[in-house]
């Protein structure tokens, strides 16, 4: 437990000197309030998290508003001081939640509420919810090709109730003109941030000894959620093809989701089974990407991977499938390897390229680190939303 909220601090309390004086010396919103459906351990919740403590450790009064429970974000925002509130939502639309979250916000009267996913986007927009002047901003982490024709016809209407919406990818943000038919003029594109994982090696654990694989196995990995959109059948296949070529490489998915049992089956089906390695769900994901000889995501949509930058910055070598918001983090043979959505002999050939061209691996991965930390540092996160709270006011 003590490595863990160590490891914890390390990520998310800010700097002594985050923001730059001219920020502070401006008048930004004094009350903050973030909302989301939870805070468990994933892409959007370590973004609001990030955002949150380094806005309150710059002297903003900033709380945060879980929709439906609490989780693993809880523990760095309570060590920061930021108030966490959970309603307890139950069902797809809860009336309880509704008044919950109506009496919190106008008992508190925030200058500014900010929402992240679905469900909190459209809480924060009903009518009632925020008091009389409250500038509202939601935001937007993916290319959501998933929603029904009833959800993309109340986001078009709730468009109409909110002051800016954030996109962490040129993708999403076009996703939401074209689609759903945001005005371009309210959306800003807000790539997430991402800091450093200290090493620590009193809570790191040895993947390969864990797995009992000899000290040199080549592994080939993935961190995200096992579900249809990631294409991850694509992953095992191209494995298969990679097997044939390097015979002691292991490829392992880190994560769960509805797609364990078929990804195993299939992997038993062509003959990788005892290869192929599933670890679950792990909090110290991020200690385990910086053991992969190469990262893989081939994803038919995303927003913008967290995991896909983590691998980046710890400079591992990856390989991305052609979709746009991989495009704005890895370019073909400068950051990454990309491969065209949905071509598994593709991608079995850059992974072997990767695991046998060491020269290439490392110049890649250096590049990838440098894009991750010029670009997409969490200074920069929280520079970019200072200047659009400043806009709004």
């Amino acid at each position: 437990m003590g490595c863990t909220k160590n490891l914890l601090q390390a990520i998310f309390l800010p700097p002594k000197t985050c923001i730059s004086p001219r920020f502070q010396a401006r008048a930004f919103p004094i009350r903050i309030s973030f909302v989301i459906p939870t805070l468990d351990q994933s892409g959007a919740e370590r973004q609001l998290t990030l955002l949150a403590i380094r806005l309150a450790g710059e002297g903003m009064d900033v709380d945060v508003i879980a929709l439906n429970r609490g989780g693993y974000f809880e523990t760095p925002l309570r060590d920061a001081n930021v108030p966490v509130h959970i309603l307890q939502k139950r069902f797809r639309f809860d009336p309880l939640t509704f008044v919950r979250l109506r009496r919190r916000l106008h008992h508190r009267r925030p200058n500014l509420v900010q929402s992240f996913l679905f469900s909190a986007n459209a809480y924060v927009r009903l009518p009632g919810v925020c008091p009389t002047g409250t500038r509202i901003v939601v935001s937007e982490r993916c290319v959501d090709s998933w929603k029904s024709g009833w959800q993309l016809k109340l986001d078009r209407w709730l468009s109409r109730r909110m002051d800016h919406m954030t996109a962490n990818s040129e993708s999403v943000a076009e996703f939401y003109r074209t689609v759903v038919g945001v005005d371009a003029q309210k959306i800003s594109v807000i790539p997430n941030g991402l800091s450093a994982v200290e090493d620590n090696d009193a809570g790191r654990h040895d993947l390969r000894t864990e797995l009992g694989l000899p000290a040199k196995t080549p592994i080939l990995g993935f961190v995200g959620r096992l579900a249809p959109q990631k294409r991850l059948i694509d992953l095992v296949w191209a494995f298969h093809l990679l097997h044939q070529v390097v015979e002691d490489a292991a490829l392992v998915l880190v994560g769960d989701g509805p797609d364990r049992h078929q990804l195993a089956e299939f992997a038993r089906s062509v003959g990788c089974r005892d290869r192929v390695f599933f670890t679950g769900h792990r909090q110290d994901a991020s200690h385990i990407i910086p053991q992969f000889n190469a990262f893989c995501l081939p994803s038919a949509f995303e927003g913008m991977s967290n995991s896909l930058m983590e691998a980046m910055l710890a400079e591992v070598p990856v390989i991305v499938s052609d979709i746009s918001s991989n495009l704005e983090l890895v370019t073909h043979e400068t950051t990454g390897l990309v491969v065209p959505l949905g071509d598994s002999v593709a991608l079995g050939r850059a992974a072997v390229r990767l695991l046998q061209e060491q020269g290439l691996a490392d110049r890649l991965a250096t590049a990838a680190a440098e894009h991750v930390r010029t670009v997409h540092s969490v200074e920069q996160l929280v520079r970019r939303h200072l200047e659009l709270y400043d806009r709004l006011q």
